[in-house]
């Protein structure tokens, strides 16, 4: 007697029994469990097909339709039940859902803080009548010391911890090169600050390989150091409010004569020099802090542009801006500002 017969039957008892149980998965993990038991690469229905080549002929060609129409049934029956339970689990997620409630924005980016107070400061000067200028980060010699009166062996290099790409080519040092740079190409009146970045062997709690600064620089007829202070006076006052005290110091700078340094009222205890807490830890008790050096253009740095000394005078000035931020922000540590902390940046 043939087996085909026995085998269609049960090969058709296939559908019903999977149809009961795809009706009692309630997750996808129990969906996917049905699946492999009855459509598995070992499941039941491959191992009823396994019996085919046992069979005659014709016992072969009828299970094997019947295999068909059962493997079709049965992937109709997962298809319908994975649909109605995905759809169940969306409409669950979904139930609690409000959609007048305002969403929340992602996070959008923000400037650096060393950008924004950069912009600041260059803005400051503009309302002061001063032009934005910008030039290489990769210097001579000759513009990165020795236009600026430190000629060869002379010892102020050694306060500025150069970088040397070759013996005449170095990563600059401050953005002072282009205050000579500006001279070459243009004649008094000059007035113009030229902010970038500078390059130093240091790094610290307070200094760092790579740094941002700002210089300054205004020649023309008459100008004095009392135009300096005016200047500099207002630039302060403008960014940090207009009750700052302001205190120039005297100080040495190779291309200034006579140079100066400029303090103001410490940002955290307003110049008392102390807090509730005690001593003040910005100002260390003295009421103020160093800010810029400045000071009268020496008369070697416009012998080298080809500037009359006797007909013209000016002023220069520079600033680090990682330092002019701390205070204004009461930032305590540089390395925040370039270790890329979401959670720091993010307040600017």
């Amino acid at each position: 007697m043939s087996k085909g017969p026995a085998l269609v039957a049960e090969l058709e008892g296939l559908v019903g029994e999977c149809a009961a149980r795809l009706d009692q998965a309630l997750t996808l993990e129990d969906l996917e469990a049905i699946r492999v038991e009855f459509l598995g690469r070992k499941g039941r229905l491959a191992g009823l097909m396994g019996q085919l080549p046992g069979l005659d002929a014709d016992g072969r060609r009828d299970a094997g339709r019947a295999a068909n129409t059962v493997k079709q049934s049965l992937t109709g029956l997962y298809d319908a039940r994975l649909a109605a339970l995905s759809r169940a689990a969306s409409d669950a997620a979904l139930a609690g859902f409000d959609p007048t409630v305002p969403g929340l924005a992602p996070f959008g980016g923000s400037l650096h803080p060393v950008t924004l107070v950069t912009a600041e400061i260059c803005k400051a000067f503009s309302e002061l009548g001063f032009t934005i200028v910008t030039g290489p980060e990769i210097e001579t010699d000759y513009y990165n010391f020795e236009a600026l009166n430190m000629p060869p062996e002379h010892p102020a290099r050694d306060m500025q911890d150069t970088l040397y790409i070759t013996d005449n080519v170095v990563l600059r040092t401050h953005t002072s090169p282009l205050q000579i740079r500006t001279m070459l190409a243009q004649k008094p009146p000059v007035a113009v600050v030229a902010p970038g970045k500078v390059y130093r062997r240091d790094s610290d709690l307070t200094h760092t390989p790579m740094f941002h600064q700002i210089e300054g620089l205004l020649v023309d007829a008459g100008v004095s150091m009392a135009d300096l202070r005016g200047t500099l006076t207002a630039f302060v006052r403008r960014i940090f409010g207009p009750r700052t005290n302001v205190r120039f110091r005297p100080s040495f700078f190779p291309f200034t004569e006579p140079s100066a340094e400029v303090d103001i009222s410490c940002v955290l205890c307003g110049g008392k020099g102390a807090t509730e807490a005690g001593t003040c830890r910005v100002c260390k008790g003295t009421g103020f802090v160093e800010i810029l050096g400045c000071g009268m253009v020496d008369p070697n740095v416009f012998d080298a542009v080809g500037y009359d000394t006797e007909r013209y005078t000016g002023f220069a000035f520079g600033m680090g801006v990682e330092r002019v931020t701390m205070l204004k922000y009461g930032i305590g540590d540089l390395r925040m500002f370039f270790e890329n902390d979401v959670r720091f940046l993010s307040q600017f």
